[in-house]
């Protein structure tokens, strides 16, 4: 694959990804990623066969690129304790940042009806890896029960992320950190 074509694929990517991201993927129209991306409808279908396959190669590159930007915020803590509590000051950072529209992965999978649907499998691969990564957290403290521990906050992220687009309120992960703050102190009880 030459510089040219990849540079190319990576254009179409990133509109792609930006305007599912703004507008979701009905909205999302073969018309308005050439005329966003400037790329042409012959050198798109060169790269995808169709939408679904533009629309799944871009949901994929940021479920890679969210999960690694979240991580890493929440790695410049040194606990696991603090990195988990981190976790809710890093979504409230996203929360009121210019272009949050949400959570990807929530908005697409509601677009889709069908369970099989590979938008659906991408929206539950991402939810599982953000649950990989909090187990991941809690396995290292000294608690009897980390996996229980791990779906609770999973829970406690998901719902800040729905009430922050929702209701518009960027205070829900503060609240939803308070709530995690009490789980983790009764789970070392």
């Amino acid at each position: 694959m030459s510089k040219a074509t990849t540079d190319t694929q990576q254009k179409i990517l990133a509109t792609a990804e930006a305007l599912i991201y703004q507008n979701g993927i009905h909205a999302t129209g073969m018309d308005l990623l050439v005329k966003t991306s400037g790329v042409a409808r012959k050198s798109i279908y060169r790269h995808f066969e169709n939408k679904e396959q533009v629309a799944v190669a871009a949901l994929n590159a940021r479920d890679v690129r969210w999960l690694a930007w979240f991580q890493q915020e929440c790695e410049k803590v040194d606990s696991p304790e603090a990195r988990i509590l981190a976790m809710f000051t890093v979504l409230k950072g996203w929360f009121q940042s210019e272009d949050y529209c949400g959570c990807a992965f929530i908005n697409t999978a509601g677009e889709v009806g069908d369970p099989d649907d590979p938008i659906r499998h991408i929206a539950k691969h991402h939810k599982q890896k953000l649950l990989d990564y909090t187990l991941e957290l809690t396995a290292q403290l000294d608690i009897e029960q980390p996996a229980a521990l791990a779906r609770q906050l999973l829970v406690l992220m998901e719902g800040a992320i729905t009430v922050s687009r929702v209701m518009g309120d960027f205070n829900a992960a503060d609240t939803a950190r308070d709530v995690a703050q009490v789980l983790l102190e009764q789970a070392r009880r």
